[in-house]
């Protein structure tokens, strides 16, 4: 569909970069229908830029996201897995340093 953007000046102090995006849960959404969401606003340094009417039409777009939130916690659980490993190491290096 089309987007339109409103591109406004931005006052006060500068933002972080901020994605404002609902994800429709499937209970939520049944298979067919349109998942709506009326804007999202996209922060970036000094002006804002405001999609708005941004349609989930396809149940491609449903899958592509919970794919992503599969992949966000698989990559929370390698970095648990990195956290653990340092920590061996540090227990190791400390037992060597005091043989």
């Amino acid at each position: 569909g089309e987007k339109t953007q409103d591109i406004r000046g931005h006052q006060g102090p500068q933002p972080h970069k901020e994605w404002e995006i609902p994800i429709p849960q499937p209970e939520d959404v049944e298979e067919g229908e349109v998942y709506e969401e009326g804007e999202i606003v996209i922060t970036t340094g000094d002006v804002d830029v405001v999609e708005e009417e941004t349609h989930f039409t396809s149940t491609s777009a449903h899958i592509l996201i919970r794919e992503i939130m599969v992949c966000n916690q698989d990559l929370q659980k390698i970095k648990e897995d990195i956290n653990d490993v340092e920590k061996r190491l540090k227990n190791i290096s400390d037992v060597l340093g005091r043989i």
